[in-house]
Formats: C-alpha cells, sequence, structure tokens
C-alpha cells in the first residue's frame, strides 16, 4: 500500500511518465518492428497513469484506482 500512495505523490506520477515515454523510445528506436510497436503501444499507459493520477494495479494491492481517493481516517 506504501508504495501506491508514493506513486500517487507528484514524484511518483512524473516516474509514471518518464518511464513511459522510455518505452516508447526504446520500442520505435532500439527494438523496432512489431515487438517495438508494442512496447511503445504499452508505454501510452505509465504516461497515462501518471497524467490521469490513476493507478491501474491499485485495486490489486488493496490501494485506490485513483491517487487522490485515499479513504477516510478511522473516527475515534
Amino acid at each position: 500500500m506504501a508504495f501506491a500512495e508514493w506513486m500517487a505523490t507528484p514524484l511518483g506520477r512524473g516516474l509514471r511518465v518518464a518511464v513511459g515515454a522510455l518505452l516508447i523510445y526504446v520500442g520505435l528506436t532500439v527494438v523496432q518492428g512489431v515487438a517495438g510497436t508494442l512496447l511503445a503501444a504499452l508505454g501510452v499507459v505509465p504516461i497515462a497513469a501518471g497524467l490521469l493520477n490513476v493507478c491501474p494495479i491499485g485495486p490489486l494491492i488493496g490501494a485506490p484506482l485513483r491517487g487522490a481517493s485515499k479513504p477516510a481516517p478511522p473516527s475515534t
């Protein structure tokens, strides 16, 4: 859960965008061909996730899908 919370920070979101851009670059310039195109297409996912502040794997690890929608602390 801490990982998902960190990924919702501005630094985490920026890292997702940078990794997505790197995947696109590597796919189009290094790998090339069909595999490169698929890798570049896969790079769009972390870019979109970072820009929209969503974590596609969040629900799988018990975190919210949207980075801003943290559960409220328990009331006492």
